[in-house]
């Protein structure tokens, strides 16, 4: 019987060493590949981090857009509240300034940029992005401003002032003179703001305020107005003892005539743009109540201004005479057409050619061929029938007219068709008439 040889004890080491490695060696490449693959797997679902100039420069571009939409919305607003206020309200005028001033002002791109682009600013590129983006807002907030000064000027009418001097702002100021249109950035706002006083109230130029004040007979200067164009001018609307009237209900009483002391005289003939008027050398007046009046012109109306009864005439000639303590007496003559008026020729003939320019005539005239042969007349007391309308006038109207010829009528009414005040109340004065 063979007995079996047992293993060395020193050798056990080894043996077991050699049957373990193979397993130990799987292991690990099973967990390198597991590894690498949850690596690849984190490579995946995680990526690098934003890049923070890029999200800079994002930002900074949408906010810019963001500014410009802003300043052409503000615009538009502020444009649609001035049109619906009316055009005296000083609230649109003194509001739509401060919405255009905000609208154009509206904050830049970099301030409205998040707290990461604050701290980690744009490079170069994402900061010139910004710049190109604010630089295309602009022109849409200019254009948006100059579509408001226009819509002002519409709505504002001559109630105030535009003053577009400054880049990006409007300046209006209400005033009663009108408004001087001024275009946005044109040379003459630069004009209009230096001559502009510290108080913000422009002053109209002389020849605008003279133009506003200036009366007529008819439109915004007519008669109706006379009273409101200049404080002077108050009598006009308020006076009790206003002409004409229309001359009624008389007291016949035995009057004294009236002394015309009228001589052959030189003369000069202006067409002053209300009338036709004629200066006539010294030495003729009249006497009325022992008191003495120079002649100092004489001038036209058609229609007559003075009514007999309601009746106009076709014309009337006033005789302004003033005595030594400066008061008025004007002797008024009816014209009606019939027979030619020999004085009322040579006025004619020595006609200026131009308006306010005076022509002294050669021949002379004798105002007595204006005066009728019937020296009866009414009286009354009254005022001056155009501006300042100055009342405490002695007004003598002859009873009797005095013909001139349908040319000589219609030369005159080439020049003034209507140069007449409107009849005036009577406010219960007394009229006396000769018998």
């Amino acid at each position: 019987m063979s007995a079996e040889k047992a293993p060395d004890a020193a050798a056990a080491p080894e043996v077991a060493k050699r049957r373990f490695a193979p397993k130990l060696m799987i292991i690990a490449g099973v967990t390198t590949a597991l590894l690498a693959g949850v690596g690849g797997a984190a490579v995946w679902l995680w990526p690098t981090g934003p890049d923070p100039a890029a999200l800079a420069a994002k930002v900074a571009r949408k906010e810019a857009r963001r500014a410009a939409a802003l300043a052409a919305a503000s615009a538009a607003q502020a444009a649609s509240a001035v049109a619906a206020e009316p055009a005296e309200s000083p609230v649109a005028a003194d509001s739509a300034p401060d919405d255009a001033h905000s609208a154009h002002n509206a904050p830049p791109a970099q301030e409205a940029a998040p707290a990461l682009a604050a701290h980690d600013p744009a490079p170069p590129a994402a900061r010139a992005d910004t710049h190109a983006a604010k630089a295309a807002a602009e022109p849409a907030a200019a254009a948006s401003l100059d579509r408001l000064q226009r819509r002002l000027g519409e709505v504002l009418g001559g109630k105030g002032r535009i003053d577009a001097s400054r880049p990006g702002e409007l300046h209006l100021t209400a005033r009663q003179g009108g408004v001087v249109p001024v275009r946005h950035g044109s040379p003459a706002a630069a004009d209009l703001h230096a001559a502009t006083p510290a108080s913000g109230h422009a002053e109209a130029a002389p020849h605008k305020a003279a133009r506003a004040a200036h009366w007529s007979y008819s439109g915004l200067g007519g008669p109706q107005a006379w009273g409101k164009l200049k404080p002077e001018f108050k009598q006009c609307a308020i006076g009790q003892r206003q002409s004409p009237i229309d001359i009624r209900d008389g007291i016949a009483l035995d009057l004294e005539p009236v002394q015309f002391d009228y001589q052959p005289s030189a003369f000069s003939v202006i067409d002053n743009g209300h009338t036709v008027q004629v200066n006539v050398a010294p030495g003729n007046s009249i006497e009325v109540n022992g008191k003495r009046f120079a002649l100092l012109q004489f001038h036209f109306h058609r229609p007559s201004e003075e009514r007999v009864n309601g009746r106009q005439f076709e014309m009337d000639a006033h005789l302004v005479h003033k005595d030594g303590e400066g008061r008025l007496a004007v002797v008024a003559v009816l014209l009606e057409r019939g027979a030619a008026q020999p004085l009322l020729q040579t006025v004619w003939n020595n006609l200026p050619l131009e308006k306010n320019e005076e022509v002294a005539a050669r021949a002379q005239i004798d105002l007595v061929q204006l005066l009728p042969t019937d020296r009866r007349y009414y009286t009354f007391m009254g005022s001056l029938t155009t501006p300042p309308c100055s009342e405490g006038v002695l007004w003598l109207v002859m009873q009797q007219p005095v013909t001139l010829s349908a040319q000589q009528l219609d030369i005159f009414s080439r020049l003034y068709p209507m140069n007449a005040r409107p009849i005036q109340q009577a406010s219960g004065r007394i009229i006396k008439q000769s018998n």
